[in-house]
């Protein structure tokens, strides 16, 4: 059983830990006796720990994904989104996928370092790495560390494609190398909006961007000529389903080129966390969206398998799909950014002898 603080705390998407599936024990702190100024939400602050790894690409064997490498700087998102599918990730630290996740942030002090050493290997072949493949690379700490800055430093010293998935305005302070890439068509961006509602969405993701500046930032990539993409993720039926018209409306708007959409998924150690959000935060909707989803995912409340984990089962998901598609062609969001550019790789400036590797 997961334990709950006696006060919801504030800015933070998750109030349980679930007991990590790879630990044998769970610790719970009995609150029987808790009293004044208290260990536990001093617990709650952010504490940012050095990661170091000797590799910052992961690569990706899902079909559902359009992509094989990834790139992130930081394990664990101080966004602290009810529903991030990356949770879980967080349990081969020997951490919670609960209030661990976003709180506990491990940072890649080396991260330029390692992808400059990654490009610069003998028989690289470009092709796009996406930033944020598992938690946001634009996430609060990154205003300082600038780790995602440096990667993108390095990307347009050796003119190498780059996709990023973000749902931080922040994206927008590092619109001069941005803007150089997209010159070179070497980079495309995807905004994530869940919902238009800024009450919803302080609740649900607390520690990211509004939806209003979200938007801007779509405008701003799109000025200076960055192929942007909106991604209505994920859909929550009976939560932000019905937004999806307005939000590929104001996307349009606002200057995207293109959209896309996934489902809610809720897998291992999310269902916990996200369902207790839900019914901590939405009680009178709670029961209702429970049921629809478990609807959208025939009668389940969540689907591992490759080709409907995304896009969920049942007429429910079917309708949902459908009315995507209907106002992505409405507003001409239908079609795919172009293709990244691979010709102009060259190896990283500096790389010395690590070519010979």
């Amino acid at each position: 059983m997961a334990f709950q603080s006696p006060d919801n705390e504030k800015g933070r998407g998750a109030q349980i830990d679930p007991p990590n599936r790879f630990e044998r024990f769970h610790a719970e702190p009995d609150f029987e006796h808790f009293c004044g100024e208290d260990e536990f939400q001093r617990s709650l602050r952010t504490t940012f720990v050095s990661d170091q790894t000797r590799s910052i690409i992961s690569e990706n064997d899902s079909p559902d994904l359009n992509f094989r490498y990834s790139l992130n700087p930081y394990r664990g998102c101080e966004h602290g989104c009810a529903y991030c599918y990356a949770r879980p990730t967080h349990e081969y630290l020997g951490l919670s996928a609960g209030r661990d996740f976003e709180s506990k942030i491990l940072i890649k002090e080396r991260a330029p370092e390692l992808f400059r050493e990654w490009l610069s290997r003998q028989k690289h072949e470009p092709t796009t790495v996406v930033f944020s493949g598992v938690t946001d690379c634009y996430q609060p700490a990154e205003r300082n560390l600038k780790l995602t800055r440096g990667c993108l430093q390095v990307a347009l010293e050796a003119r190498h494609p780059v996709g990023i998935v973000t749902k931080n305005a922040l994206i927008t302070r590092d619109l001069d190398l941005l803007q150089a890439m997209a010159e070179l068509k070497i980079v495309s961006v995807a905004i994530s909006i869940t919902t238009l509602d800024a009450e919803l969405c302080r609740t649900m993701e607390p520690r990211t961007s509004p939806p209003d500046s979200r938007l801007e930032a779509i405008s701003k990539l799109a000025a200076a000529g960055v192929p942007t993409l909106v991604m209505a993720a994920p859909i929550i039926p009976g939560l932000n389903d019905s937004e999806i018209p307005e939000i590929l409306k104001r996307a349009d708007e606002a200057g995207a080129a293109s959209a896309s959409w996934t489902l809610l998924r809720l897998p291992l150690s999310v269902r916990p966390v996200f369902l207790d959000w839900l019914h901590r935060t939405q009680p009178t909707k709670a029961s209702r969206v429970e049921s629809l989803i478990r609807a959208s995912r025939d009668g389940a409340l969540n689907d591992s398998k490759f080709g409907s984990r995304m896009r969920g089962g049942g007429q429910l998901a079917e309708q949902i799909q459908r009315a995507f598609r209907v106002f992505a062609r409405k507003y001409g969001l239908d079609r795919p950014l172009p293709p990244l550019e691979t010709s102009l790789f060259r190896p990283p400036p500096e790389a010395g002898q690590l070519r010979l590797f």
